[in-house]
């Protein structure tokens, strides 16, 4: 993921979505941040975390993507302007954190919308967040 964060630039256009590339980068930051306990999501009806459950679920068996356009939490939206520079160094420094809560089993065991929570669900819904955004910028 770090070697391919590193090929962003300022000039990379997305092949789909309205978020610009330094947008898409703060944006996958906060989506971290939320493992990290640095950012708390809104609690969500039980319909909305059933069906977020499922679609973790969804993701394992298939081992499919994100869908384009989905919908996400209001605080992790990023539609204002952003310095693309100061954005990709705060991702990669927020994945170095990431890596290290994982090394020491500091993850939480629950999420809005993805209801119970182990680090392999954490990983791997963090790669296919990450994977997601990457490939929606070509890299």
């Amino acid at each position: 993921m770090v070697k391919r964060i590193s090929l962003l630039s300022e000039n990379s256009i997305g092949k789909w979505g309205k978020m610009s590339v330094c947008q898409m980068v703060k944006h996958c930051d906060l989506v971290l941040q939320v493992a990290l306990r640095k950012i708390e999501l809104p609690r969500i009806n039980v319909v909305f975390e059933t069906i977020g459950i499922f679609t973790k679920v969804e993701m394992y068996v298939f081992n499919n993507g994100i869908p384009r356009n989905m919908p996400t939490f209001q605080k992790l939206i990023v539609n204002f302007e952003c310095d693309f520079d100061v954005s990709k160094t705060n991702l990669l420094k927020t994945l170095e954190e990431f890596r290290e809560a994982c090394e020491k089993n500091r993850l939480p065991d629950h999420h809005r919308l993805f209801g119970k929570m182990t680090e392999k669900d954490w990983t791997f819904l963090e790669y296919k967040h990450l994977d997601h955004h990457l490939k929606q910028f070509n890299v």
